[in-house]
């Protein structure tokens, strides 16, 4: 009987299933706390016990929602959200993209310094910032208490300008010259050409951008007093700081108002986690 010869860097059998084990059971432990968030938003009353875990049905109720919405207004939460998180994601791409572009493509003098002070920005902390950010736009511009006034501080990211960058330093300059040769102009190669073959980095730029506006506290905290202006994070601050005991079952209407926080992002985590591993870049060029 012939001997079966294993590829070079292929599994075993058993370390197949041990891999399989291993991460199965991490996966577990990763989902365990959003799985304890919507069983616990789901209680008629709060179960701390082991027991908990695994609720008998008559303890199951959707009252909770109801509970928190009567208190903060959920739909409008997630409104001033998704305006907050809309405006920041749209300056963001735009203008990462437009910088991105410039320093990783055109020749200019300089671009050295702009991307040093790129990196620079990350290790200045968003704090440091805050107060003259919010002597200036919420004084000197006057557009405390507006949505403007929450996205101006957040709308160039230099985070969004890296990736773009590096991303654009794999493209081909072929690509870039035969485009020129052709009448092309900056933005219409950057449009037709350029965006197309780093998609996968635009993806990843909108869903790391989305995480940090959509579950934001403090600059909207700051910036808005009116409770209709302010996104669903800040609401549900607020409930939790001054009128959660004043519910029948507070532990779970927190709960609920955290499902209802975290559940866009894990959607479009789910839809779109595809898109981290993709990449277009070697179609374009021929060996």
């Amino acid at each position: 009987m012939a001997q079966r010869h294993r590829i070079p860097g292929q599994l075993s059998r058993g370390q197949s299933i041990l891999r399989g084990i291993v991460l199965a059971i991490g996966a577990v432990l990763f989902l365990f706390p959003f799985y304890y968030m919507v069983i616990g938003s789901l209680q008629a009353a709060p179960d701390t016990s082991l027991g908990g875990i695994f609720p008998s049905p008559g303890n199951i109720t959707v009252e909770n929602y109801a509970n928190i919405n009567e208190r903060i207004n959920l739909f409008s939460g997630l409104v001033n959200s998704g305006i907050f998180t809309g405006g920041v994601l749209l300056g963001t791409t735009v203008f990462g993209l437009l910088v991105g572009y410039a320093l990783a493509v055109l020749e200019w003098r300089g671009r050295g310094v702009i991307f040093a002070l790129a990196l620079l920005v990350q290790v200045v902390p968003f704090q440091l910032l805050m107060i003259p950010l919010y002597v200036m736009i919420a004084r000197d511009y006057g557009l405390g208490d507006t949505h403007l006034g929450m996205i101006l501080p957040f709308a160039i990211n230099s985070t969004a300008v890296i990736i773009f960058r590096q991303y654009f330093l794999q493209v081909p300059k072929e690509l870039f010259d035969a485009a020129r040769i052709d009448g092309a102009g900056e933005f219409r190669l950057l449009w037709q050409v350029a965006i197309p073959l780093v998609r996968p980095a635009l993806l990843t730029v909108i869903l790391l951008t989305f995480i940090g506006p959509w579950n934001e506290f403090l600059w909207p905290f700051l910036i808005t007093k009116e409770a209709s202006l302010q996104p669903l994070a800040v609401s549900l601050a607020n409930f939790i700081s001054n009128v959660a005991s004043s519910t029948s079952n507070p532990f779970g209407a927190m709960l609920a108002g955290a499902v209802v926080l975290a559940a866009p992002v894990i959607v479009l985590f789910i839809v779109f986690q595809r898109y981290f591993v993709s990449t277009d870049i070697g179609s374009g060029v021929k060996g």
